[in-house]
């Protein structure tokens, strides 16, 4: 996105709201077989959450671990309902597994469509999860760590 219209947007739309979006964004690119700029629009909208939630937390002075234990807590503060739970428990490997098919399959073939059906469907479960269970928007929206902490929480709570 060039500079100038990019700190319009944010200036418009907030720097929150621009994040999302680009990971929304990034989505839609791996669904449509963009996968190098999927990724960038990846790693440019979660390092804006990032930043956002650093700046929402100015008493948090602690390293990676302890940034990484924030992150736990909070996920698994956001994830108290029992159904929800187990939409997630369903869901997260769904994304996982289709995340990684559509990054390493041609895209428009037999696998790579399967990794696009089984990611879709992970996230349609967590969404009903937090819409229809939890009543609160994911923890990515709040802490972009969730993305990688979700996975982590799965196993922890499958152990």
């Amino acid at each position: 996105m060039n500079a100038m219209v990019e700190k319009a947007v944010r200036a418009g739309f907030g720097d929150k709201n621009v994040d999302l979006s680009l990971l929304s964004g990034s989505v839609a690119a791996l669904l449509t077989g963009r996968k190098l700029t999927a990724l960038a629009l990846f790693g440019r909208g979660f390092a804006g959450l990032e930043q956002a939630w650093r700046d929402a937390h100015p008493e948090f002075e602690g390293g990676l671990q302890e940034r990484w234990n924030e992150a736990i807590r909070f996920y698994d503060e956001t994830h108290r309902d029992a159904t929800n739970k187990k939409l997630h428990l369903i869901g997260i490997p769904m994304i996982v597994g289709g995340t990684a098919g559509l990054l390493l399959f041609p895209a428009f073939r037999p696998m790579w469509g399967m990794s696009a059906l089984s990611f879709t469907v992970g996230w349609v479960l967590n969404f009903i999860g937090h819409g229809a269970y939890e009543k609160a928007a994911p923890a990515f929206a709040d802490d972009p760590l969730s993305f990688l902490a979700g996975p982590v929480w799965d196993w922890q709570q499958v152990r």
